[in-house]
């Protein structure tokens, strides 16, 4: 008897599903997509409908001739690439190049089946195996849609950009559009005028347990309140001037009892965006470690998969699954924890596969704590996530006591409000803790004389909107309907690698190239880098995925009207006009206008006149923000670096100034995207040793001190799971190659790559 083929995407998956599947089946991986549209002109030809002319990645050439060579001894391929529409793609290209498409002479002899399952578990994989199906068109058609539209836009405002302002630059259809929503964000910031306004607190005690509490004055002279009531501090001096003296008392005190329900189990935006907030980690670092959870950890019985599938958008769990959580929180938290029937969420996501699974461990009784000993750090933080966020999906609500409390002066003149809160259930925060602080009042009766401990008048101003974190730029993104699961980490990394915006204490500070394309693109394709229009753009390809309409008439009717705007702006446009501003100020020495100019270095001042006039001078901008901080230290007092802009530009001055006056030139680096494999803290910056030699070192250093020559890939090696790959030359030809040497991964890469 023959042996089946199995394919899958990633070594890691296969070796998970040989421990599963036994010696009846050879599983090989394809290491993701065969075939794509290269970069590089004519990709999409245009001209016959748009059709794409696809060609074999070349470093998978080698994966694919071993599929080849192991067809010939088979009468069964199994394709189990990913449930994805990614995934179902990558099984038609491969089909394509392999000649099986049910056609000719190999079609009828070796029969070919889909199989997709939410987990690797050996019962999802024997349920999958006995019931294949076909490959489904609409979701490679939507796939497809997706790349040639996602060519078109890029490899058409791409050039636009490099021709308008610099070489370098990219557009992206995503992309583009969470660029606006950063620099459009600090321009609120930029145009904010703070606004202050006061409010008097004051601190009672009273009663039999005299404890000291706060409350805010909320009715004054029989009118209540509002936000900028008290502008003036001379003001609030007046009133508390006014109430020093008089009586107080309780007025009335209420208690009310509040429930609050545990959050749904993880779809693939809200486990980024939790793992940004509470672990620290990058959405693109989330998804690696999410990858090899799903695809299979040696827990000590050889590879095991942790995870269902990480890509969904679905909160969606399986029956099996909500029994066995049932099961696990009777058994550690006791029957007023557990529910008397499951709790269903509903998607609140547009278009959510219902079909698919939220993220959750594919055995819930394999608690964290079994398998810390066996994961990394980062690794079993995230499976610890995971479990908690799925338990605590099925657990009893939290319960609250809220208790308030007025206050009034003997004559009505005053009243203040405390309130506090107290947990009297912890519910689900057993195992998933969102509780906030909780704030005790003393047990008092109504009428109780209350003595004033002390009086605060307090400054406030009103807040600018903050700037998104990789966190809230994705749930932004979400709530608009733009980008899928598996687009977001890839979007937020571009944008830091082009140097548009950058992450500075979490959040996105757009750089000025960023803010200059920003403009470029919302002032010239505003119907291109619309929210309403990149997410109507998704709805049609998830109705492309669901056989709704065909991919070419989409496709059509975007670039009749996109290429000819494109164009046009092309003739219309001149490079001066994008990268000038105009000043009502003229020039010293001959006196036409100045204009601000931008350059290799940033904005600066210049005559209009150039080159007739060579007058220039820096930008003195007014700074609104402060100084961008370093992770660099000054080497004489201990204080942070932080970055100033200066007469020649930027540069690296000690915070403590002016007591310490420590300045040195700023030198930038460049951040390769890869987490520091020490600390997972950091990241891997490429920096210069003494001698001018290339090195990479944590970005937290001294803190920190992991450094390596050889430039680090942001992709684990497929056979021992190390967090990253190294670029090295062998010979005359470069490869990716595992940075334990033990391992011996190497794969080779393209010269030009």
């Amino acid at each position: 008897m023959k042996k089946a083929l199995v394919v899958v995407e990633s070594p890691t998956k296969a070796k998970t599903l040989g421990r599963f599947l036994g010696d009846a089946y050879q599983i090989l991986a394809t290491y993701g997509h065969v075939r794509a549209l290269p970069s590089k002109s004519g990709s999409v030809d245009v001209e016959h409908d748009f059709e794409p002319r696809y060609e074999i990645i070349p470093e998978k050439k080698r994966h694919i001739d071993r599929i080849k060579k192991a067809l010939s001894k088979v009468d069964t391929l199994y394709l189990a690439s990913d449930m994805d529409r990614e995934g179902e793609a990558i099984s038609y290209h491969l089909l394509s190049l392999l000649d099986l498409n049910g056609n000719g002479k190999k079609g009828d002899r070796v029969t070919v089946h889909r199989i997709v399952f939410h987990e690797i578990t050996r019962e999802a994989i024997q349920d999958a195996i006995a019931s294949p199906r076909q490959i489904l068109l609409p979701l490679v058609d939507a796939q497809q849609a997706r790349v040639v539209l996602d060519y078109l836009y890029g490899f058409t405002l791409s050039p636009f950009l490099w021709k308008k302002v610099r070489t370098g630059l990219s557009a992206g259809r995503v992309q583009s559009v969470a660029l606006r929503l950063i620099c459009e964000r600090e321009k609120e910031i930029q145009a904010f005028t703070p606004k202050e306004y006061w409010t008097i607190q004051a601190t009672f005690q009273g009663g039999k347990e005299p404890m000291p509490f706060e409350a805010e004055l909320i009715e004054f002279t029989g009118k209540k309140l509002k936000k900028f009531d008290i502008k003036k501090e001379e003001e609030a001096r007046k009133i508390v001037s006014m109430l020093k003296e008089l009586p107080y008392a309780v007025a009335d005190m209420s208690h009310k009892t509040t429930r609050k329900t545990p959050p749904p189990p993880f779809i693939t935006s809200t486990l980024q965006q939790e793992a940004s907030r509470r672990l620290n980690l990058s959405p693109s670092r989330t998804m690696r470690l999410a990858q090899q959870l799903y695809e299979g950890i040696d827990i000590g019985q050889g590879p095991v998969g942790l995870i269902t599938y990480m890509r969904t958008d679905s909160v969606h769990l399986a029956k099996q699954a909500l029994h066995d959580a049932r099961k696990v929180i009777l058994e550690r938290f006791g029957e007023p924890y557990a529910l008397p029937r499951a709790r269903v969420y509903k998607n609140k996501v547009k278009n959510a596969q219902e079909a698919h699974e939220a993220i959750r461990p594919t055995d819930i009784t394999r608690t964290p704590e079994q398998l810390q000993s066996v994961l990394s750090p980062q690794l079993f933080d995230l499976y610890q996530l995971i479990w908690n966020r799925m338990v605590a999906s099925q657990m009893a609500p939290a319960q609250w006591d809220t208790q308030t409390l007025l206050i009034d002066s003997e004559d009505g003149t005053a009243r203040f409000k405390a309130t506090g809160s107290h947990l009297l259930f912890p519910g689900y925060l057993k195992v998933y803790d969102e509780r906030g602080k909780e704030t005790l009042l003393p047990a008092l009766e109504m009428g109780t004389a209350l003595e004033v401990v002390s009086w605060s008048p307090l400054q406030h101003f009103t807040q600018p909107p903050p700037r998104y974190t990789e966190a809230s730029l994705i749930k932004t993104l979400e709530s608009y309907g733009i980008g899928r699961p598996s687009t977001y980490a890839s979007v937020l990394q571009t944008l830091r690698q082009r140097d548009y915006a950058r992450l500075i204490r979490k959040a996105f500070v757009p750089q000025e190239i960023g803010m200059i394309v920003s403009d470029l693109l919302t002032n010239h394709f505003s119907h291109y880098v619309d929210y309403q229009f990149t997410a109507q753009l998704e709805e049609k390809l998830d109705e492309i995925a669901q056989g709704k309409m065909a991919w070419k008439p989409l496709v059509r009717s975007f670039w009749q009207d996109f290429y000819p705007l494109v164009k046009r702006k092309e003739e219309e446009l001149k490079r001066s006009d994008i990268l000038t501003e105009k000043m009502d100020e003229s020039c010293p020495e001959c006196g036409k206008p100045l204009v601000i100019r931008y350059g290799k270095y940033g904005k600066f001042i210049a005559c209009s006149g150039f080159p007739e006039c060579h007058y220039r001078r820096p930008l003195q901008e007014k700074e609104k923000e402060p100084s961008q901080e370093t992770d660099q230290v000054c080497e004489k007092c201990g204080r942070p670096m932080v970055i100033k802009r200066g007469r020649y530009g930027p540069f690296l001055a000690c915070s403590g100034f002016p007591e310490c006056r420590n300045t040195k030139p700023l030198k930038e680096r460049k951040g390769t995207g890869v987490p520091c494999p020490e600390c997972h803290k950091g990241e891997l910056m490429e920096r210069r040793s003494k001698r001018g030699r290339t090195f990479y070192s944590c970005s937290r250093y001294p803190t920190c001190k992991f450094s390596l020559w050889n430039r680090p890939v942001n992709e684990s090696c497929p056979e021992c799971q190390s967090p990253y790959l190294v670029i090295r030359k062998i010979g005359k030809k470069i490869y990716k190659c595992c940075p334990d040497k033990a391992c011996g991964y190497r794969e080779e890469m393209k010269e030009d790559s």
